[in-house]
């Protein structure tokens, strides 16, 4: 391999994707030979053609990170150390954050489209998106009573060596950046405890008066997978202001859905020490999902209602025309919001404090409709524990937890399950059990390390199916498993579940706050 070469492909690399300008090359050039200790560029023959444009630049990243391994620029050649460098050498071709800023404005003021599709161009071409290691992720739909569900597991996010785990425990510690959602990981190197960003670029967005910042998830789960990012540290809060503010996200970029998780433990992300929102250009299974009650409010006659037919009980509002005036829907999803803070139903185990403890909060989605109406729906969650859940009494069962003991968030709230790696290999596994390519034994099973969680479950299917599937049917058999598994975990999270009492108990909690079916009207 020649190093001079690859720079010179990285160069090229950068031009035909605009990162580079032509006044860029040089500089650019210089930066890379001078990280590389390389001194002097790669001199092209009389006759030798240019390399090559590939779609992504991990080829080149790989020969360059192998190239750094040898000469000691990486020291420990793990993971994390190659991902590090990766971050490092795309940082120098990635432009400036007030010339992509700058663009991004443009384009939105004729577009909205187009800028979002700029910047998440950008994003990929820069390895922040890793679009090579996205591509590696299972994804799958599985049917269902309640519509398609949507699963996909992570293979996006590598496995940490152990030289990297140990190099974490010893990097000195620091409060900056304070999180992984501050606006400082724009540019910032990393270490082995926190990863490097200096291929990332924010664009700033005003919401409701605060300043917030836009980028894309470096492992999209879905399309155009955007986080959207307080300025300042602060902890999740779902207020008034947050529906406020995800209206004038949906204002400016009328094409992406925006949401939040939750602000509690248990029934929030993995991040509440940050307020953020997810949006993206995606439908998901609970957009998609039938209403099974329409309600009005007298206090808001330009508004409809309705419960959506979801195992996570949704109340949807919508405006009733094509108005973009989010201001009825903001004040009732408040009132909603202040109702249910405060609400609880002693026979469906719904309590809404533990002595000052507070456990009512809501998961709110807001969108442009297919019909093109502004409308958001308001997830009713609760996180109380007790003896028999303490993990949570609207959380997954322990029965569930080999296939997600994690919170259920914003994302699988909507009806896409991110399921961890660790699966792959038990989907293979129990496929060739179906097909007749291991054989299985009930006893072998539950002493098997990887399978032992998976032993009832396990025996349900072989139950089910049989052992003579071919291995495409085998596999999609255990897929869709999994897929009903998810069906039951999203109906553990329901305050009020899909029978006949639950219906009755949410139409109560509907009639407490002054609503009244549409059939009544």
């Amino acid at each position: 391999m020649n190093i001079a070469y690859e720079i010179e492909r990285l160069i090229d690399f950068g031009y035909e994707k605009k990162l580079l300008e032509k006044d860029d090359v040089i500089p650019a050039r210089n930066a890379l030979l001078d990280f590389l200790r390389v001194l002097e560029p790669y001199a092209f023959g009389e006759d030798e053609a240019p390399p090559e444009t590939p779609a992504t630049a991990r080829d080149i990243l790989d020969n360059i990170a192998d190239y750094a391994a040898g000469i000691g620029i990486i020291v420990n050649d793990t993971p994390v150390t190659r991902d590090l460098l990766d971050a490092r050498v795309m940082g120098m071709i990635t432009p400036r954050a007030s010339e992509v800023i700058s663009r991004f404005q443009a384009m939105a003021a004729v577009s909205p489209r187009l800028a979002t599709e700029y910047f998440y161009t950008l994003s990929r071409d820069v390895n922040y998106i890793q679009v090579d290691r996205v591509a590696r992720n299972l994804y799958w739909r599985t049917e269902t009573d309640v519509g398609d569900l949507e699963i996909t597991v992570n293979l996006s996010k590598p496995e940490k060596d152990p030289k990297d785990i140990a190099a974490a425990q010893s990097a000195p510690q620091s409060g900056y950046p304070k999180c992984l959602l501050c606006k400082e990981n724009a540019g910032y190197a990393g270490h082995a405890a926190h990863p490097a960003r200096q291929n990332l670029r924010l664009v700033p967005m005003r919401l409701d008066g605060e300043e917030w910042y836009f980028q894309y998830s470096p492992y999209v789960y879905y399309n155009e997978h955007c986080i959207v990012l307080n300025k300042r540290h602060e902890p999740m809060a779902i207020t008034d202001g947050t529906f406020r503010r995800l209206f004038a996200f949906v204002e400016q970029l009328p094409h992406y859905f925006i949401g939040s998780n939750a602000d509690l433990p248990i029934v929030g992300g993995s991040i509440l020490t940050h307020d953020h929102f997810q949006g993206g250009w995606h439908v998901f299974p609970m957009e998609m999902a039938d209403v099974c009650a329409r309600y009005a409010h007298p206090a808001y006659p330009d508004v409809t209602a309705a419960l959506v037919e979801w195992p996570i009980s949704t109340i949807r509002l919508t405006n009733a025309d094509e108005s973009r005036d989010a201001s009825a829907l903001c004040s009732l999803s408040s009132r909603i919001l202040s109702a249910w803070r405060e609400y609880g139903d002693e026979k469906l185990g719904i309590f809404p404090f533990s002595g000052g403890t507070p456990h009512n909060t809501v998961t709110p989605i807001a969108r442009v409709n297919g019909r093109g109406h502004l409308e958001i729906d308001l997830a009713l969650r609760n996180n109380r524990t007790d003896a028999e859940r303490p993990m949570g009494i609207f959380h997954p069962r322990n029965a569930y937890h080999h296939i997600k003991r994690e919170n259920i968030g914003l994302i699988e709230v909507m009806g896409l399950a991110v399921l961890p790696a660790r699966l792959e290999n038990t989907i293979a596994r129990v496929a060739a059990m179906l097909s007749g390519g291991e054989a299985y034994l009930a006893g072998s099973v539950a002493a098997d390390p990887e399978l032992a969680a998976h032993a009832d479950w396990i025996a349900g299917i072989i139950g089910r199916y049989g052992a003579a599937l071919g291995a495409e049917e085998a596999e999609d058999a255990v897929k869709r498993e999994i897929g009903l598994v998810f069906r039951d975990v999203l109906s553990d999270c329901g305050v009020f579940k899909l029978t006949d009492e639950g219906r009755g108990r949410f139409a109560a909690f509907m009639d407490s706050m002054g609503f009244v079916p549409a059939d009544l009207l």
